[in-house]
């Protein structure tokens, strides 16, 4: 599979959401869509970033973005998570990695000095018609939903 980038119709999916019943990216169409990926619920760096979505959802509203997002966590664990954290978006299950393996984020990484198979944490702004105008792959939380927002700001 080549390489994802910008301007290629991003991969439409069907996953069941935190939110109850299952979402497509096709739900969309007509919005721009904030598509992270993080590898774990609860861990340091993954409740640091859904925690900075949470914080700045009412801007990327007021720009017409929705946020999605994904990790192979089963959507009982999103539940916990949203429960714990208050998180205001949809988190999608991808169980069986097939989402991320059509993003090409599920992948090679290094972990405590070993090579693993796993999520790396990416983040797509997909426009309103499907395509992909953002990709941001190995991203660190630091900083990074204000750099996603400002890119959605420019965006119309």
């Amino acid at each position: 599979m080549s390489e994802l980038k910008n301007g290629d119709t991003a991969p439409d999916f069907k996953l069941e959401s935190s939110e109850g019943g299952e979402v497509s990216l096709s739900d969309f169409r007509g919005k721009t869509v904030v598509l992270y990926f993080y590898p774990k619920d609860n861990t340091s760096g993954c409740t640091k970033e859904a925690c900075g979505f949470r914080d700045l959802k009412g801007e990327f509203k007021q720009h017409g973005a929705v946020i999605l997002g994904v990790s192979p966590d089963s959507v009982k664990s999103h539940n916990r998570f949203t429960d714990k954290f208050g998180l205001n978006f949809p988190l999608l299950a991808d169980t069986e990695k097939k989402v991320a393996a059509l993003y090409n984020v599920y992948r090679p990484k290094k972990m405590y000095g070993r090579e693993v198979m796993g999520i790396v944490r990416s983040t797509f702004i997909i426009d309103r018609e499907g395509k992909l105008a953002h990709i941001m792959r190995n991203v660190k939380v630091e900083g990074h939903m204000d750099k996603v927002l400002a890119l959605v700001k420019e965006m119309k």
